[in-house]
């Protein structure tokens, strides 16, 4: 039974099959829509350095034949087949993808899917439909990435540009080329049967059960089409065919989404203020103070001006969308972390931290038990923590502070409580005195976070992390967190004179750490 995905998520391809030679089907359809569907092969930078694995229906196949277009059958409109023990070293991910051919956008599309077959069984399947886009004119419907080993991820990312955005936004440039000498019609390749690869025989997909049945596709002798550049031409029309050229830095058209941003699916178009913005008061970056016939910048009694074009809100926004998935946690922008739940991975962050959710998730109280409120109460270590469970995706932050999400793999790491903002349950938490004279309760308390999982820190500011050498101090207040072999004891500096402290007499007690090469702490710029 086929793996049903929704968009953002992630398997390995050992988890669905044990083959390799694969079978990729794509169904796309939509009322009057004719659709150009490719394959990008691309290196460990997610650029097409290497135009001969631009897969599509002028170029058919990669060198090796690991990629091959097959076209139509057993009721997909589009089909692959990829040999992944033959794709060479240097691709790294195969993203397919759509496009329409013409005039429409990916809103008007009837539901459809991407699935892979292997040995004639359906392993993985994800669907969508129209109401995921708006006036995207292409898709990155899926891609097969190499981490370590070949997986698939369901993507569903759009473009407002068509296939030239797509080139570009893997790194190409298209530019025009003079129109072939000679017109021959396109050699159409003999098909006997399907390879064994192949999906079981499919009866044709009916027809969208809304609008006008999808009209004919043009004909060849009137489709124009990038051609690749050091690649001789397939037999063509003579039409004004474009070659695609792979400059040395990303170029992004006027008005299509910055590379690896998209706009959030499904936001009509003029209908979306940003958090912390006064609906019809946002400046757009890189805006003029004020609009020619304004008095003051954006507010005041003078009437606005008509806004130019080139600041429509959908383009203005779209550096802001929601950051593409990634693993469990991703760091939306340096504020803000998105934390991916399922029902069986519960995290744990600060109380109050939550932003925002999207899904069935549930919020409760985390109890820290009698030592960890009685250590708290002495120390200021203590934490009101919430447990965040369910399948969704919770946006964590705290003041506007800076995050970094820390991975653990079987390791241990040292934290001041303040410093931590959530971290994964599965890992093993304690609290630890690191003995000392000249402080409240006689020592200064930390967090030691062991296990595999993540943990995510805050800071006041850029932090900046120290090796730990023979004589390395820094004040308690500042320390966010260390490695588990330094060694931490409480010292009083006896360098600076205690007047030398703007507010408190207690600042004058440092840290000293100590330990072998490798080690670091992590110090923010910031005082209590």
């Amino acid at each position: 039974m086929a793996r049903e995905f929704q968009r953002g998520h992630k398997a390995k391809i050992s988890d669905l099959t044990a083959g390799t030679d694969l079978y990729v089907g794509v169904q796309i359809s939509g009322p009057g829509l004719t659709f150009d569907i490719s394959c990008f092969g691309l290196d460990a930078d997610e650029r097409l350095s290497d135009d001969r694995y631009f897969i599509f229906f002028n170029q058919p196949k990669s060198p090796e034949d690991s990629i091959q277009l097959l076209g139509a059958q057993s009721g997909d409109t589009e089909s692959f087949r990829v040999t992944l023990d033959r794709i060479p070293s240097q691709i790294q991910k195969l993203s397919f993808t759509a496009t329409i051919d013409g005039a429409g956008q990916m809103s008007q599309i009837a539901p459809g899917y991407l699935r892979i077959v292997a040995g004639g069984e359906e392993v993985a399947r994800y669907s969508f439909d129209g109401s995921e886009f708006s006036t995207e004119r292409a898709v990155m419907l899926g891609d097969l990435y190499l981490k370590d080993v070949w997986r698939f991820a369901a993507v569903g990312q759009g473009f407002d540009g068509g296939l030239d955005a797509l080139l570009k936004n893997f790194g190409g440039e298209v530019a025009e080329e003079e129109p072939a000498s000679a017109p021959q019609q396109p050699a159409v390749p003999a098909q006997s049967q399907a390879p064994a690869f192949a999906p079981p025989a499919q009866a044709p997909a009916p027809a969208p059960s809304f609008g006008a049945p999808p009209a004919p596709a043009p004909a060849p002798s009137v489709h124009t089409a990038p051609t690749i550049a050091g690649t001789p031409p397939a037999p063509a029309a003579p039409t004004s065919p474009q070659t695609f050229t792979p400059p040395g830095q990303t170029f992004t058209p006027p008005g299509a989404p910055p590379a690896g941003q998209y706009a959030p699916p499904g936001a009509p178009a003029g209908q979306f203020t940003p958090p912390g913005a006064v609906a019809g008061q946002f400046a757009p970056p890189g805006a003029p103070g004020a609009f020619p016939g304004q008095a003051q910048p954006f507010g005041g009694g003078t009437q606005l001006a008509p806004v130019p074009p080139e600041a429509n809100v959908r383009v203005v926004l779209t550096k802001y969308a929601e950051a593409p998935v990634g693993d469990r946690w991703t760091e939306q922008n340096q504020n803000l972390v998105r934390a991916t739940l399922t029902k069986d991975a519960p995290i744990l962050a600060k109380q109050g931290s939550m932003v925002a959710y999207q899904g069935d998730i549930d919020f409760a109280h985390k109890g820290s038990g009698l030592l960890g409120k009685l250590t708290g109460a002495l120390t200021g270590q203590g934490m009101s923590l919430m447990r965040c469970t369910g399948n969704g995706e919770v946006f964590l932050a705290d003041e506007a502070s800076r995050v970094f999400v820390i991975r653990l793999q079987g390791e241990q790491l040292y934290t001041s409580a303040q410093g931590v903002l959530a971290f994964d349950e599965t890992l093993e938490t304690e609290v630890r005195r690191i003995e000392g004279a000249g402080l409240p309760g006689g020592g200064f308390f930390s967090m030691l976070f062991s296990g595999t999982g993540a943990v995510v820190v805050k800071t006041r500011g850029v932090p900046v992390v120290l090796p730990v050498g023979a004589a390395t101090y820094v004040d308690g207040n500042a320390v966010i967190a260390w490695s588990a072999g330094a060694q931490a004891v409480t010292t009083t500096s006896l360098r600076l004179r205690r007047s030398g402290y703007a507010r408190q007499t207690t600042e004058a007690v440092n840290l000293q750490f100590r330990g072998a090469p490798g080690n670091f702490v992590v110090v923010q710029p910031f005082e209590v």
